[in-house]
């Protein structure tokens, strides 16, 4: 058996729990794959919002709840406030979650 290939999210009960890391001040909103960091590999969100009175922060949940399709009211940056790296929950039915953001990356490519 091959060891699976590691990945930015991990399935939760109530949906997932995302690795992010942000560029804030960017030319545009959008999601561009997964980038090696030092906790491991994260999500790159790219957002024009700058890092201030948590603009960021609301950028990338709207950012990542676009190209999941999933509404607004279900991501939310739970760690990492401050910080580039951030953990970003999105909720919803785990396995489809996976599914589609799978395939959202197979997109990107």
């Amino acid at each position: 058996m091959t060891p699976s290939k590691p990945r930015p999210w991990r399935i939760e009960a109530a949906g997932l729990r995302l690795l992010v890391r942000v560029t804030p001040r960017s030319a545009r909103n959008g999601i561009e794959g997964i980038v090696e960091t030092a906790q491991g590999p994260a999500l790159a969100v790219r957002v024009r919002a700058v890092a201030d009175k948590g603009e960021a922060n609301r950028a990338v949940e709207m950012a990542v709840a676009a190209w999941l399709t999933v509404a607004k009211s279900g991501v939310a940056v739970t760690t990492g406030s401050r910080s580039r790296l951030k953990t970003v929950t999105v909720s919803g039915e785990p396995a489809g979650l996976a599914t589609r953001l799978e395939a959202q990356l197979a997109d990107l490519k």
